[in-house]
């Protein structure tokens, strides 16, 4: 007997313990005792290291059809020197089995099922076929990314082409017939045209999108990836103490694994979305670009640009309603919401009842596909939550309260959904006037059918990770730069212009005041100088509030976390409630009204939440949004900006995508 399935949306619904067959198994596990145990032949071995080794050797016991020369990649968390003999790990007895389907086909990957494709043929002679060779492939890959569709009829009616060898291509659309012949071509983009019953739009509302499933798949069973991904949780310790890294050294990869049929996989899900102009003519368009990767994926390779893990998904619309501006935002949340439950349902119903994937190495496995990611910035965290602009997305804490010492409960979903439900019992969700007046009763932001509500093992106070580089480096140049300017003034400048130079620390010839935004490198940058840079303009106990939160700034990027590191950033946080009095004192927070005297901050209450997402999901680092900030523009803006704006505006960019 297995552990039943747990719903977090069914308060009354009591988590069943595995039996105690199950319990005296994982006790006994191979990893726990002196004396291991191969699990297939059962001899035994000194250690777990032995029996590892003895499965990956050539005489391994495994028979010969579960053998094909690829061995599983070893966990990053493990790839350490082997002069560290005190690291240790337990993995996970019941996950990710292989299965071998009756009456089915050999599962095969995206390379194998690029050989089977119906012109591999005519590739054996030649591999840039249909086009002639490698410079007609070049001329075409350069039209596609670099032009409009009109530009390019313009370009291939040049009269140029009379004097020299053409293309075997005369038009854009016998191009764009050619690239739909080549292989390994993703999910098929579609658009969807959408209404919002009762309420019209200043311009028909589209959505562009492709099935985030068949995308999950494609990534999982992409081959280049076939040395970098994990499929089970695991513990690591070093001596006895915990270590936490990629998801799969957290808590809920474990609680999450607990819950699935013996032998299952998970494929953990991360998104990214940010809103963004597409276009930058006049009246530009402006939408809202969804990001796919999978957790499977080791987080040094997913979170590259150059490794391309990472997929666009949909577009999300960004229309304006005709209806008065207090419903504006309110509509256009429901609609990304609608969205987003179109664009995921089949990774809800994956979630649920699993499906069936192909790995890298051409083994089928039992997948479930969790959420337990989205990367995002603060407003976009608060329209994913449902909540009003004065709470926190991921704790109960409201405005008043954000400048706590002590950490507040965390918002789970199933009581935020709760709360919806029971207002909607009371208020029809459509009476706009009376919802949103009753929702900000309960400091809601009158979101109903919020995408999250029915997505198994996904609950927003944990998938809503903490996110460096708006909730850290941006809360460094918003507020403690803004702190050290006011009580410095012109002589910070004047500071920074006096640095020796150094190799590895940047030189800010010109200061830093006059700056109005900056890189995350720049903030970096500036976080290495600051505290030395402060001494004696400044109170002892202002130094140390600044030392303190760089101290927080600098342990919560930390690539592998300990029980003992947590409690260092904990305890750097904590410094910095002690000493922030110091800021006050010395007038340095200012507002429109003059100097206040309160820390009203969203983002530092959004820091007392990285203890417990570290525990939840890993270390913060794998989290940050660097790279889907990059795919706004490498996945976005371009393909956009080859479009010739004309009616079937629609019709083109889904075409250039596809």
């Amino acid at each position: 007997m297995y552990p039943q399935p747990y719903d977090p949306y069914n308060s009354g619904f009591q988590r069943e313990e595995a039996d105690s067959d199950f319990a005296e198994f994982t006790e006994n596990s191979p990893f726990d005792i002196a004396i291991a145990l191969c699990p297939n032949c059962k001899k035994q071995y000194q250690s777990s290291e032995e029996v590892i080794e003895h499965l990956n050797s050539a005489d391994s016991c495994w028979p010969e059809n579960l053998t094909n020369g690829s061995l599983l990649p070893v966990p990053q968390a493990l790839q350490r020197p082997p002069e560290q003999t005190d690291l240790s790990a337990k993995y996970h007895p019941t996950s990710g089995y292989h299965y071998l389907l009756p009456d089915q086909p050999p599962p095969q990957n995206i390379f194998q099922e690029m050989q089977d494709h119906p012109l591999q043929q005519a590739r054996e002679t030649n591999v840039w076929y249909p086009f002639d060779g490698l410079g007609e492939w070049s001329l075409a890959k350069f039209l596609v990314e670099n032009l409009s569709q009109t530009q390019i009829d313009k370009f291939l009616k040049l009269d140029w082409f009379k004097t020299r060898e053409r293309p075997q291509f005369k038009s854009k659309d016998e191009l764009f017939f050619y690239m739909q012949q080549l292989p390994g071509r993703g999910p098929k983009w579609q658009c969807t045209k959408l209404k919002l019953k009762g309420y019209e739009s200043e311009q028909p509302i589209h959505l562009i999108w492709r099935d985030a499933l068949e995308v999950t798949k494609k990534l999982f069973a992409n081959p280049v990836y076939v040395k970098h991904m994990c499929y089970d949780p695991h513990y690591i310790y070093q001596g006895q103490e915990r270590q936490f890294g990629e998801f799969w050294t957290s808590d809920d990869a474990w609680k999450i694994q607990d819950q699935l049929p013996e032998g299952a996989t998970i494929v953990p899900i991360v998104l990214a979305s940010d809103k963004t102009p597409v276009t930058r003519h006049t009246g530009g368009l402006e939408m809202h670009p969804l990001f796919l990767t999978i957790g499977n994926i080791q987080a040094d390779v997913r979170m590259k640009a150059t490794s391309h893990a990472w997929r666009c998904t949909a577009f999300m619309p960004t229309p304006t309603f005709v209806v008065n501006s207090d419903f504006q935002t309110l509509l256009r949340t429901r609609l990304w919401h609608k969205c987003m439950d179109l664009v995921c349902s089949n990774l809800k119903v994956a979630a649920r009842v699993g499906e069936y994937m192909v790995d890298p190495s051409a083994r089928m496995r039992y997948c479930f596909t969790p959420l337990i990611s989205h990367i995002a910035d603060l407003p976009e965290q608060l329209m994913i939550a449902c909540v009003m602009k004065n709470s926190s997305p991921v704790t109960t804490a409201t405005h008043k309260e954000f400048g706590d010492e002590t950490p507040h409960p965390p918002r789970n979903g199933s009581d935020t959904y709760t709360l919806i439900q029971q207002l909607c019992n009371r208020v029809d969700p459509w009476n706009l006037i009376v919802f949103v007046r009753e929702a900000k009763k309960l400091h809601l932001s009158g979101v109903h059918l919020p995408y999250w509500r029915n997505w198994r093992h996904s609950n927003p106070a944990t998938f809503l990770t903490p996110e460096i580089l708006h909730a850290l480096h941006e809360f460094f140049f918003d507020h403690v730069l803004k702190w050290i300017k006011q009580i410095m003034g012109h002589e910070l400048d004047v500071r920074f212009k006096s640095h020796h130079k150094r190799t590895g620390i940047r030189h800010f010839s010109g200061g830093v005041s006059h700056v109005n935004q900056m890189t995350g490198r720049e903030h970096r940058d500036i976080q290495r100088t600051i505290v030395p840079t402060l001494w004696g303009m400044a109170s002892p106990g202002f130094i140390r509030a600044v030392r303190a939160m760089i101290d927080f700034i600098y342990l919560a990027q930390n690539p592998l976390h300990t029980e003992s590191s947590i409690a260092s950033m904990t305890q750097a946080l904590r410094d910095f409630h002690n000493n922030k009095q110091a800021i006050l004192d010395a007038e340095a927070r200012q507002g429109k009204g003059g100097a206040k005297d309160d820390f009203f901050i969203p983002k530092l209450e959004l820091m007392q939440s990285f203890t417990r997402a570290i525990f939840h999901v890993g270390t913060l680092m794998q989290w940050t949004a660097d790279v889907s900030e990059r795919l706004l523009i490498t996945h976005c803006k371009h393909p956009f900006e080859r479009t010739s704006r004309q009616r079937d505006f629609v019709s083109q960019i889904t075409r250039i995508l596809d």
